[in-house]
């Protein structure tokens, strides 16, 4: 009998891929279950079901639960990182990337630290832009993205730009269409492929509006597990 997670996990993933055929789509989207306050446990069910791909905000959180899961978990870092977390998340070994680089200074700190703790492979990370102009939200300006972006290409030998990441506005597609706009900026200014640069945008509220959008990477939770326990 399957649990109410598995059933939920097939149900989202079956509309990703649905909506992928309506649409003609032919790249990958990434599927990141957001395990956010969620229990090990409930983890464990979504794995067991065939899902690698976990999305946590918090660095101790992830570190615990990096240690007691299977290591082919490949673990998304989504919220704020604080400097002073980079060694500890950096010594996670399966961590996939980190979604939230959101300044030059970070990105060089991140740099540093990988050199040392990883220095065989490249670590992806995502740039975080502000698309809805929040004050309580991080990422910077879409107007000033490329720079960030032309930093970590071409001073951060350790990390690998994977792409652009929002939050956005619950239910506001204006912020899929500006992280676009982000993008082909950053591909006018810095010579890039549209096509190399993924898009980490919509959550379980508008994930099918952001996959329509063009995004590639769709960071889904409360649709998964439930709603989230409490502090």
């Amino acid at each position: 009998m399957r649990s109410a997670i598995s059933e939920n996990l097939l149900r989202v993933t079956n509309s990703i891929e649905t909506l992928k055929s309506s649409l003609g789509i032919n790249y990958p989207i990434r599927l990141i279950a957001v395990s956010k306050l969620q229990p090990a446990e409930a983890i464990r069910e979504a794995y067991d079901n065939g899902h690698r791909y976990f999305g946590e905000n918090y660095v101790d959180e992830l570190v615990q639960k990096a240690s007691q899961l299977p290591n082919d978990i490949r673990w998304h870092m989504i919220g704020h990182l604080q400097s002073n977390k980079i060694k500890k998340l950096l010594s996670v070994p399966n961590l996939a990337a980190i979604e939230t680089v959101d300044s030059i200074d970070l990105a060089t700190k991140l740099n540093t630290q990988a050199l040392k703790s990883r220095p065989n492979e490249k670590l992806n990370v995502f740039v975080q832009i502000n698309t809805s102009n929040e004050a309580t939200k991080s990422g910077i300006t879409p107007e000033n993205c490329h720079e960030i972006v032309s930093h970590i290409i071409s001073n951060c030998s350790s990390l690998n730009f994977k792409g652009i990441m929002t939050i956005g506005l619950r239910g506001s597609a204006e912020d899929f269409v500006i992280l676009n706009e982000a993008k082909r900026q950053i591909c006018s200014v810095l010579s890039l492929e549209e096509r190399e640069i993924e898009l980490s945008m919509g959550m379980s509220g508008d994930y099918e509006e952001a996959i329509r959008n063009g995004s590639t990477n769709v960071r889904v939770g409360s649709l998964i597990f439930g709603e989230r326990p409490k502090h």
